[in-house]
């Protein structure tokens, strides 16, 4: 897993040539009588880091429960590796290789960083796989092994998402999906996660992420869509989105 790197993840090299692993057309969904997401039009390549950024409320956390299966969608396709699971229920989409990293990390109260790590396991049988892939982890995240015993509720808000991160990898996704991973923490907890996005992706796992913070979200992703009132509005590279002016106007401060 976190050991078997072998490609280099920049930012500016996008991989062009590789297929989508996964891809959205048309896709609608939204909460009861409220639609929130109006007709998604989406890919992610395989081996890329690719990013979701706008405003609150734009959509951005629909959009990845529905790709769980969290939210039912309303129409539209979701195609992944060749299949369609618009309508799969959340534990058959984990099954099939994706893994969610919901926003506020959603740990469990009372269990241990071990145990909640081990909860990503859920849907393997391989133990001896799973404890050599735990161990892993622990290599990537220190921090989590020194306090492997604590209630992963009293750590910090960084430690926290790092043993989220960990639940999401162990269950060996080939899509690792992640909301909001900067959200409340401090510049130097948000540089070590972002660091640790690009050594995960390094050992193959394709990413999307949610990120509100845009120039986080740009650091790390190779490509990047603008979510608006439930619709794809601009994409590209995240290097061509950082020089238009509009994006840095309206969502980079600059």
């Amino acid at each position: 897993l976190i050991s078997a790197a072998s490609s280099q993840n920049d930012n500016e090299v996008y991989p062009t040539m590789a297929e989508p692993l996964i891809k959205l057309s048309g896709l609608t969904s939204g909460y009861g009588d409220v639609q929130v997401l109006w007709g998604i039009d989406l890919e992610v390549r395989e081996g890329e880091i690719a990013c979701i950024v706008g405003s609150n409320g734009a959509g951005k956390t629909t959009l990845l429960r529905t790709i769980s299966g969290l939210v039912q969608a309303t129409g539209g396709s979701i195609i992944y590796d060749g299949n369609d699971i618009l309508r799969a229920q959340p534990d058959v989409v984990v099954g099939q290789g994706i893994a969610h990293v919901p926003e506020a990390r959603r740990l469990f109260r009372g269990l241990s960083v071990r145990d909640n790590i081990l909860l990503g396991a859920y849907l393997r049988d391989d133990r001896q796989e799973i404890f050599a892939d735990l161990e892993l982890i622990y290599n990537l995240f220190p921090i989590l092994k020194e306090r492997e015993k604590q209630d992963a509720s009293t750590l910090s808000g960084g430690e926290q998402q790092m043993c989220a991160f960990g639940r999401g990898i162990i269950s060996r996704p080939r899509l690792l999906m992640i909301d909001e991973f900067s959200l409340g923490l401090a510049p130097q907890a948000v540089e070590r996660l972002s660091e640790a996005l690009v050594e995960i992706n390094k050992t193959g796992i394709t990413m999307l992420l949610v990120e509100q913070d845009v120039i986080t979200a740009f650091e790390v992703a190779h490509y990047a869509f603008v979510i608006e009132t439930g619709r794809v509005t601009l994409n590209g590279s995240t290097k061509e989105l950082s020089d238009n002016p509009m994006i840095r106007q309206a969502y980079m401060g600059i």
